[in-house]
């Protein structure tokens, strides 16, 4: 297959390298300049990669967005001309609300989302580590999407586990769940995940997670309290000394997920008339601290 990575970052470059050592055609769409970027995975040698190069953008099969959520439709925009209609298109960030904007620019492809757990840390511009196995579940969003469950096999081969789910918004809401409770309060703290599990935070996650499970009830998302609950506190075990994403962006003084996460939470709790009053307090504190290094 004929392969474009729209940001090439640590996932983007994970795959780029796996789609690669499988026997695909890959090229890269980044915001440098250069027509040529090296990636080096691991120990293993580095792979050279064409870097927005527009004939491989018109002959791409699949296009893998994986640059952040907020980032998605201002990357996306220069490609549009170049983008065929057949060009199947795959979100992967974290975080939900882009695919609907998505759709609108490009109607005729064919959209699919995905969410993964691998973990990967870019070391630098050209080395990205592999610093965890994980799975990938893959899903159509709108109808043509939702006839490529073949690319299960094709992504399976290049880096496994992955499963083809048929309720992709499902893995989405529930990874969404999750994150929820712990990125804007690993942020706002500056702690790791695994501080999460002290006392201090006990009653605070409890309210927050009584929030989002009204809301996911509300969207009819199959998952109770107690399993949502067992999947947080398992996820902050699991990755006690890990930063989150957001706890990371605070730190570097990026932009934040806050409204791809929380906000997208947020949205669905108005539309559903529930006040999700803690969910609001870590969203506007999140939005305050980015604020307040624009006033520095």
């Amino acid at each position: 297959m004929n392969i474009v990575i729209l940001g090439p970052g640590a996932v983007g470059s994970l795959w780029a390298n796996a789609f690669l050592h499988a026997g695909h055609s890959v090229s890269l769409c980044s915001r440098q300049s250069a027509k040529q970027l090296s990636i080096q995975v691991d120990q293993y040698n580095a792979a050279l990669f064409a870097n927005n190069d527009k004939q491989s953008i018109q002959d791409a099969d699949l296009l893998l967005v994986t640059v952040k959520a907020p980032h998605v439709i201002t990357a996306l925009t220069p490609l549009l001309p170049q983008i065929s209609p057949d060009c199947m298109i795959m979100l992967m960030h974290n975080g939900m609300g882009t695919a609907e904007d998505v759709i609108e620019f490009l109607p005729n492809n064919p959209l699919l989302l995905a969410t993964t757990t691998h973990g990967a840390y870019r070391e630098s511009s050209q080395r990205v580590l592999h610093t965890g196995l994980g799975t990938t579940q893959l899903g159509g969003y709108n109808d043509k999407g939702k006839q490529c469950a073949f690319l299960e096999e094709v992504f399976q081969h290049a880096l496994p586990e992955v499963k083809w789910n048929h309720d992709i918004l499902h893995a989405l809401w529930h990874k969404l769940a999750i994150n929820c409770a712990i990125n804007p309060l690993t942020a706002i703290h500056q702690v790791t995940n695994g501080t999460l599990a002290q006392e201090e935070f006990s009653l605070l996650l409890s309210r927050v997670i009584d929030e989002v499970s009204q809301i996911l009830t509300a969207e009819e998302i199959r998952l109770s309290k107690k399993q949502l609950e067992d999947s947080i506190f398992k996820v902050i075990e699991l990755t006690a000394k890990n930063h989150s994403s957001m706890q990371q962006d605070v730190f570097h003084r990026r932009a934040t997920e806050i409204d791809f996460i929380t906000g997208y939470l947020l949205h669905k709790a108005k539309h559903h008339n529930i006040a999700a009053t803690e969910n609001t307090a870590l969203y506007q504190q999140i939005k305050q601290i980015e604020q307040s290094w624009n006033h520095e």
